[in-house]
């Protein structure tokens, strides 16, 4: 049977211990490994691997030995309670020996966790679980998380009071970020508020998100697209002391020009399209006043400078690198006069 969207969530999190099997395939390992994370401890609970009823069989293992898997699915626990075997990066040469396994399964036996990379649509391993009656198949791709995902995710961090907009950037967060980079950073949010009654604001997200530009560079680029032609002498000089490459400001500063774009020419308004380019906190609030202030055609001239500027970086050009950044970004800044 197959289990998508939704369904796959709720299952992950509330298992059936009366079925037999459970294959997580996908190309994101990390997913894959959270969603097993998931599903067994719902199964066996937290103490479930302490007291040994939880048996890791490597595929290898499991193809040296054809009965390794049912085995460990026969296999009588010494504490009391549910059992699962974790069959870890099956691929289709295993098919026969799950087949075995399930064909032996009777209630009672461990539940067989099964994980698999990116497996193809007439995969037999995939086959084999979509048909069979007492086992569930959950192929996991690199969709954005639901709002019931992020809710869950929110909710087993100890998050509940949150405002509306820091709701909006964690939405936007957990988007760019992938699943474990955005569980962790949502353990450190829920550290950082541990004993704080007031609701979680934009400004908290913002301080604890992983951060994406350097925070040098990120006052260079403000600086360009506010116009302060002056200020980019000075930072530019102490990027370069940190060893940041010409070539890396460029690429950051095309980033911050393309989002701008999107949040001037976006029919629904500024905020919209720095929601869709993935901008939140208080940078979001500075680049927003930035496209206000700019305009579609001076973000379009100033996309197309530092595009020049990226080839000629890349090219054989013997000019100096810095010195030719420095010129595209003050004329960027001057532009805004």
């Amino acid at each position: 049977m197959i289990l998508r969207g939704v369904e796959a969530s709720r299952y992950f999190a509330k298992p059936d211990r009366g079925k037999a099997a459970l294959l997580i395939a996908g190309a994101d390992a990390m997913r894959v490994a959270l969603k097993r994370q998931e599903v067994i401890a719902a199964l066996i609970g937290p103490d479930g691997e302490g007291e040994m009823r939880l048996t890791r069989l490597p595929a290898a293992e499991a193809r040296k030995d054809g009965t390794a898997l049912r085995d460990a699915v026969k296999a009588i626990g010494f504490f009391p309670g549910p059992r699962v075997v974790f069959l870890e990066d099956a691929t289709d040469t295993l098919t026969d020996t799950v087949a075995a396994a399930l064909k032996d399964w009777q209630p009672g036996d461990a539940t067989i966790i099964v994980t698999a990379g990116n497996l193809t649509a007439k995969s037999a391993l995939k086959t084999l679980f979509e048909k069979h009656p007492n086992a569930f198949c959950a192929i996991l791709y690199d969709d954005p998380p639901t709002r019931e995902e992020i809710e869950d995710a929110l909710k087993k961090a100890g998050l509940s009071s949150i405002d509306r907009d820091a709701m909006a950037d964690l939405t936007t967060l957990a988007r760019a970020l992938d699943p474990g980079d955005f569980r962790q950073t949502l353990e450190k949010i829920s550290l950082y508020k541990f004993g704080d009654p007031t609701p979680l604001s934009s400004a908290d997200v913002a301080a604890m998100a992983p951060t994406t530009l350097e925070a040098e560079v990120d006052d260079l680029l403000n600086a360009v697209a506010d116009g302060r032609a002056p200020a980019i002498g000075l930072l530019m000089r102490r990027l370069e002391g940190q060893g940041i490459l010409p070539v890396t400001i460029c690429i950051q500063a095309l980033r911050h020009f393309r989002a701008l774009h999107m949040a001037a020419s976006d029919p629904a308004g500024p905020a919209m399209g720095l929601q869709k380019a993935r901008v939140f906190g208080p940078r979001r609030d500075a680049m927003q006043r930035q496209a206000q202030a700019l305009g579609v055609k001076a973000v379009e001239r100033a996309v197309s400078d530092l595009l020049e500027t990226d080839l000629t970086l890349r090219s054989a050009s013997r000019a100096p690198g810095m010195a030719l950044m420095e010129r595209a970004l003050i004329r960027v800044a001057m532009a805004r006069r």
